[in-house]
């Protein structure tokens, strides 16, 4: 397959000059909170299903997994010239090449962007978990306010875990600085120098002119499915979003309508109690309703914004991996062409040769492994949110039709008295 251009990997080796900025199973309740019970649902059963398997997922971890981090405590840093959040990471581990079995560390934003950046240098071709953007995300406007502080905290704790997850990444010396050393300072000057990080970057532009002659069939599928997944996760994101943006604007409207009908309530003597109990069902819905909003807000929404930054992690692995082999597709065809330098041009060939076999097979099994995780991450965001769904619905019918038999009872007991006089 000729004539695949190669975009640069511009994004992993860009000279950054500007100083971080910290911008920055669900069971089902039966019961309303006036004790009117809600109809069963066959929901319950997808609810049991789940609950096994996030049981038996949860053992299999337990067996396996050696190393565990939290993130929590973030704490305002106040200096005469920035303000920061720092959190607390604490590690506790059973690896033999680490010296204590628990660590304390602190951490700011930066420190997470140090070490993503190191990983993404010394692992071109594996898929590094993204961190939370750079700067307030949507629907924060108020820098560290509580909300984004606490967004911010779960995606990084995400974050580490999922490295400590993978199982070549949790074994890098930077990832293990990371969790043990109270000062990075010193390990962040042991970085590539500018002149370095300079020569990658014009390679990699290099790269992107020149092109490739040919990539493998699995990696042009692993491309189409990248472009395709970004492209859908996004679609889904902007509707969800919209839906989320609809829904504030109909819960608007009803803490508007339910004061409307107790003030009718007043001027209507013979409509008092119907007045006052549609007043009362609309005040009920407008609960459920808010509930439904933060649901979709804190579930559905994190794990899609999530996986859109992961689409872009993938097509910086993909650019990377391109480029290698561009590279070394470039140094075949010079030592065709440069009979006097042949021997020093295959020693550097076969080095690239091993380095693009090396990269491929790095992508190869971290993309199955990756595919799995998005799966399991995504199949648990959805059928929560079909669960949450299935509970707001079932709420507000059964608040109306607790209604319906409050007023057929009045009806039968005026016409009873009706009858009787």
């Amino acid at each position: 397959m000729s004539g695949h251009t190669v975009p640069a990997d511009i994004s992993g080796h860009m000279l950054d000059f500007d100083e971080d900025e910290d911008l920055e199973v669900f069971s089902k309740n039966t019961s309303l909170t006036d004790g009117d019970p809600i109809p069963n649902s066959p929901g319950s059963m997808v609810n049991q299903y789940r609950l096994e398997e996030d049981e038996e997922e949860q053992q299999q971890d337990g067996d396996t997994k050696d190393i565990f981090v939290t993130v929590d405590n973030p704490e305002n840093h106040i200096t005469a010239l920035e303000t920061f959040i720092m959190y607390r990471v604490v590690t506790k581990t059973t690896r033999s090449e680490f010296d204590s079995s628990e660590f304390e560390v602190r951490r700011r934003y930066q420190d997470f962007l140090w070490l993503r950046s190191r990983l993404e240098e010394n692992y071109p071709t594996l898929i590094v978990h993204p961190l939370p953007e750079k700067f307030v995300m949507k629907g924060m406007v108020e820098r560290f306010n509580d909300d984004f502080i606490e967004t911010r905290r779960k995606a990084l704790h995400r974050f580490l875990n999922r490295i400590s997850e993978h199982p070549i990444l949790s074994y890098s010396q930077y990832f293990k600085v990371f969790l043990t050393t109270q000062e990075l300072a010193s390990h962040k000057k042991q970085g590539p120098g500018f002149l370095s990080r300079m020569g990658v970057t014009m390679r990699a532009v290099a790269n992107s002119v020149r092109g490739l002659r040919s990539r493998l069939d699995e990696f042009t599928v692993m491309q189409e499915y990248v472009e395709d997944f970004s492209n859908k996760i996004g679609i889904v994101d902007k509707v969800t979003q919209r839906i989320i943006k609809e829904q504030r604007e109909y819960l608007d409207d009803l803490k508007q309508y339910s004061p409307t009908y107790f003030q009718w309530a007043e001027s209507e003597v013979e409509l008092v109690e119907p007045l006052k109990g549609v007043g009362s069902c609309v005040e009920r819905c407008t609960k459920e309703t808010e509930e439904q909003i933060q649901h979709l807000s804190e579930v559905l929404v994190p794990a899609l914004h999530e996986y859109i930054l992961c689409a872009d992690t993938l097509k910086g692995v993909m650019r990377r991996r391109d480029n290698i082999q561009a590279e070394f597709e470039a140094k075949n065809e010079a030592m065709g062409s440069r009979k006097n330098d042949e021997e020093i041009l295959q020693e550097e060939v076969d080095n690239l040769a091993d380095r693009m076999e090396q990269a491929n097979n790095a992508l190869r099994g971290d993309w199955s492994r990756w595919k799995t995780i998005m799966r399991t991450d995504l199949r648990s965001a959805f059928v929560a949110t079909a669960e949450k769904n299935m509970e707001y619905y079932e709420k507000c019918l059964a608040v109306w039709e607790s209604f319906l038999v409050s007023q057929r009872g009045e009806s039968t007991e005026q016409r009873e008295e009706e009858h009787a006089s």
